[in-house]
């Protein structure tokens, strides 16, 4: 056997084991952030504050649209009595009120994303940091989202509720 190949395959060999011993080392776990913030006392009271912003503005947007409604009823039905020229200024106006609330119900969507943004990231920050101490705490080498295109994981190493009860004692 040449010189080049022993070396090669002493290089493959060591390779080998190298990553066998590496893989034994890697320690990965996931967790469900969704379920894990939802879960929380913090997120809880969030939740039903984002469904209670949301509530009023529902309301706010179904009564909207209950006059836009009525008012495309009204147009239809006087439709054939009204003139050309009035008839198209109802038109027109009621285009109007359409855009108006098309750009509320934008408005609001941006709102209820912004305010949804406020109340969950120190939630996020804290749900991190007890992440990060659980994590070095059992010797994970790395933690995913469970939703980041994890196939498969065998549960023992979904840290989900015990990330959870942690945050929780953080206070």
């Amino acid at each position: 056997m040449n010189t080049n190949l022993k070396m090669t395959l002493l290089a493959l060999v060591a390779v080998t084991f190298s990553m066998k011993a590496m893989a034994a080392e890697f320690k990965l776990g996931v967790v469900n952030m969704q379920k894990a913030i939802q879960s929380t006392s913090a997120g809880k009271k969030a939740k039903t504050e984002l469904e209670s912003d949301f509530e009023k503005k529902k309301k706010d947007l179904q009564k909207k649209e209950a006059d836009l409604k009525k008012m495309q009823e009204d147009i239809e039905k006087k439709k054939s009595v009204l003139s050309e020229e009035v008839l198209s200024k109802k038109q027109e106006e009621f285009r109007e009120e359409m855009m108006k609330f098309q750009q509320v119900v934008g408005k609001n969507q941006s709102e209820i994303q912004k305010k949804e943004q406020e109340l969950t990231q120190p939630i996020l920050e804290k749900m991190k940091k007890v992440i990060e101490k659980i994590s070095k705490e059992k010797g994970y080498s790395a933690v995913l989202e469970h939703n980041a295109m994890v196939l498969y994981i065998d549960s023992k190493h979904d840290l989900t509720e015990e990330v959870v009860a942690a945050f929780e004692k953080e206070k």
